[in-house]
């Protein structure tokens, strides 16, 4: 019962799907904390700049890589260009090599996590998504941010939907489809409350997608009027009083339950029922069937009134305007008609 709990409470601080989290123990092989082997194979590791590479021979190149993007990581929103630093990033060759890291209490559709006690930021290089290109560079820049936060706020604990909705923020936001999905999930009452996202961190890959989407739905609210200045004040201001709640309050003039009201009532404003349909495939479909109809009367109708036009032409050679002679001939059959004459008919 005893390592339930333990595997429910690290269950409970792991945050899964895009760009997880997690407060697991990490082995001392290593001066990084870094196991020298993993699932049989021996890692080797690239000093950085901002960060040590810890990757199998196979994966040299590609670890190459990861350093030269770290180093040039952009400063984060709201921090100090230095932070993080020291970090140890770990490419796990395989699911066991991912598993040895993070404790398996991730599920195995995870893209990467981060271990902020340790400092250290493990990805996949043998499964899901890419490491140096596509979604895997959101991921880094995702997991990059969640250790740029938690070492720059030291021990402070920060709530899960500023903490994920912060490094969403910094590595992306949402895109439309993600701000539609919101406006249906409040609209039908499916939107879980913030403070919700704090005791359990959905291991379902659907929940937990909507949570992600609530919580940077929420942090890009509250920073679209006072942008990285108001956040970079915020921060300040938790870190010396070390209360969320008061350092909120003091630098955003409410509450972060009058906030939730607040956020839902933007989003409801802003993606209406309108901008829902107007951004789905069904609402083109339909349109494009509208228009098709639109234009096949408007051709048919063309078509009927051009019909009636030709036939209330004149022709351009009526039979009334042809002369009629009378027909002249002899013992031999009919005379040849003179020239421009038409004969009788």
């Amino acid at each position: 019962m005893a390592f339930l709990r333990i595997r429910l409470a690290v269950l409970a601080l792991v945050a899964v799907c895009a760009a997880p989290w997690a407060h697991v123990a990490v082995a001392q092989d290593s001066p990084g904390g870094v196991p020298g082997v993993l699932d049989g194979e021996r890692y080797g590791s690239l000093v950085g700049a901002r960060a040590t590479i810890y990757f199998r021979r196979a994966d040299s190149l590609v670890a190459e890589r990861v350093r030269a993007l770290i180093d040039e990581q952009r400063p984060l929103p709201g921090l100090p260009v230095n932070v993080p630093s020291g970090v140890g990033v770990v490419l796990a060759h395989s699911p066991a090599a991912f598993d040895q890291m993070t404790g398996g209490v991730v599920p195995e559709w995870r893209a990467g996590v981060a271990i902020p006690s340790a400092n250290i930021l493990v990805m996949p290089t043998g499964e899901g998504v890419r490491v140096v290109d596509g979604e895997g560079l959101r991921t880094l820049r995702h997991e990059w941010a969640h250790l740029g936060l938690h070492g720059y706020m030291g021990d402070l604990r920060a709530p899960r939907w500023f903490d994920e909705g912060y490094a969403q923020w910094a590595s992306g936001g949402f895109d439309v489809e993600g701000a539609w999905r919101l406006r249906v999930l409040i609209a039908r009452g499916r939107a879980p409350p913030m403070d919700s996202l704090e005791l359990r961190w959905p291991a379902d890959r659907a929940e937990a997608q909507t949570a992600y989407l609530l919580a940077a739905s929420a942090v890009t609210y509250l920073l679209e009027s006072g942008g990285e200045r108001g956040l970079r004040l915020f921060l300040d201001r938790w870190r010396d009083v070390r209360s969320f709640d008061a350092a909120f309050r003091e630098t955003f003039g409410l509450t972060p339950g009058q906030f939730e009201e607040d956020w839902k009532r933007h989003v409801a404003r802003r993606y209406g029922w309108l901008f829902v349909f107007s951004h789905s495939a069904l609402f083109w479909l339909m349109l494009a069937l509208v228009l098709l109809f639109m234009v096949r009367g408007r051709q048919a109708r063309n078509r009927e009134k051009l019909a009636r036009l030709r036939a209330g032409e004149i022709p351009d050679a009526p039979a009334y305007w042809e002369p009629i002679v009378p027909e002249v001939g002899g013992p031999d059959g009919p005379a040849e008609a003179p020239p421009g004459v038409a004969r009788e008919r």
